[in-house]
């Protein structure tokens, strides 16, 4: 199974080549193109899982599996105007509910509890969490870059900059600064991150993006 992102950039759609046999995972409503000989199946991939992934992590219920019986093409596209990245899963990746895009059927697709400060918060409070070997392609808002954290090393991220990170990092939510830099500094929470591991970043904040698409909204006052 070949990945391959084409347009990186605002607007970036993920291009994945299959062999006879092949299954590739995604999110529903990602499909762009198909191309070959393929079936294409919904189902919750475990009952318990899709619950969890519904109503905990706020994704969808359902995924798509498509099924190459023939050398085929698939492309897909986030919902988010951003970048994609692919990355060659080896152990297990947090990812933002937001950002799961696509995996290889090796890959078992969970969730995790993200802490109980972001949980009061209303700052995705869990994240999904990617198991196995094999590929997976996670899009952002904006453009998506990588820091990678030497042993003790530390480095703190807006948590609404968060695209996803390696589970065996350790790390802590917290609110920015003291009372006025929280209310009147325009920032929310934080995550400490400390190293070894490697995080993945979004250069645009989709939670402010959506605050400000409302405060734009007119609001009604009185009765008509």
């Amino acid at each position: 199974m070949r990945f391959q992102v084409n347009f990186k950039g605002a607007y970036s759609i993920l291009n994945v080549q299959l062999e006879p046999g092949e299954i590739l995972i995604s999110e529903p409503g990602a499909m762009v193109t198909m191309k070959g000989d393929i079936d294409i199946q919904t189902s919750t991939r475990g009952i318990l899982k899709a619950l969890k992934r519904a109503f905990l992590g706020g994704e969808n219920f359902f995924l798509n599996s498509f099924t190459a019986n023939s050398p085929a093409e698939v492309s897909l596209a986030p919902r988010l105007p951003g970048d994609i990245e692919v990355i060659e899963l080896k152990n297990s990746l947090l990812v933002q509910s937001t950002s799961f895009l696509a995996a290889q059927d090796s890959i078992d697709i969970d969730t995790k509890f993200g802490g109980l400060k972001s949980f009061f918060a209303g700052e995705g409070f869990f994240f999904i969490k990617l198991t196995g070997y094999g590929k997976a392609a996670i899009s952002s808002f904006g453009a998506i870059y990588s820091v990678e954290l030497d042993i003790g090393e530390k480095f703190t991220i807006d948590t609404g900059h968060i695209v996803a990170f390696d589970e065996n990092m350790k790390y802590s939510i917290r609110t920015f600064g003291g009372f006025k830099s929280t209310i009147l500094g325009g920032e929310g929470l934080v995550c400490d991150f400390v190293g070894p591991g490697k995080i993945y970043i979004q250069t645009r904040n989709y939670p402010d993006y959506v605050k400000w698409i409302r405060s734009l909204v007119p609001k009604q006052t009185g009765s008509r």
